[in-house]
């Protein structure tokens, strides 16, 4: 098996994981509802980017990821030690995802210079 695709594996587990903890575990009231995007593991499974997202319309601020990677990244490190069967769990870095505002700020672009399409009814 490729290191690549354990790395993959990891992640991806690793994502199903910290989903779960931050929704039961986290009760950090400068924590808004986040969702986690992706987890990027290295291929020596020592270090993991967490790329998250906030919700409603991606209102995330500074804070948000100061306390991620602050104190909460050994919290929640320390559960899942508890909770994957790894050797060694992979430090972890948070990262906040602004490509789905990017992608709805080109969207807006483009609907507003692109005329909307014909009805195709007939009726001129």
């Amino acid at each position: 098996m490729s290191e690549g695709a354990r790395a993959e594996r990891v992640g991806a587990e690793l994502l199903r994981e910290l989903s779960t903890l931050l929704r039961t575990e986290v009760r950090d009231p400068r924590i808004g509802p986040v969702t986690l995007q992706e987890v990027r593991v290295s291929r020596d499974l020592a270090h993991a980017k967490i790329y998250f997202t906030c919700f409603p319309l991606d209102e995330c601020d500074e804070t948000q990821t100061q306390v991620l990677n602050g104190t909460l990244a050994g919290f929640l490190r320390r559960a899942l030690a508890r909770r994957v069967r790894l050797r060694a769990v992979p430090e972890l870095r948070f990262i906040h995802d602004t490509s789905v505002r990017d992608g709805e700020r080109l969207s807006t672009l483009i609907d507003s210079v692109v005329p909307p399409p014909a009805s195709g009814n007939g009726d001129s």
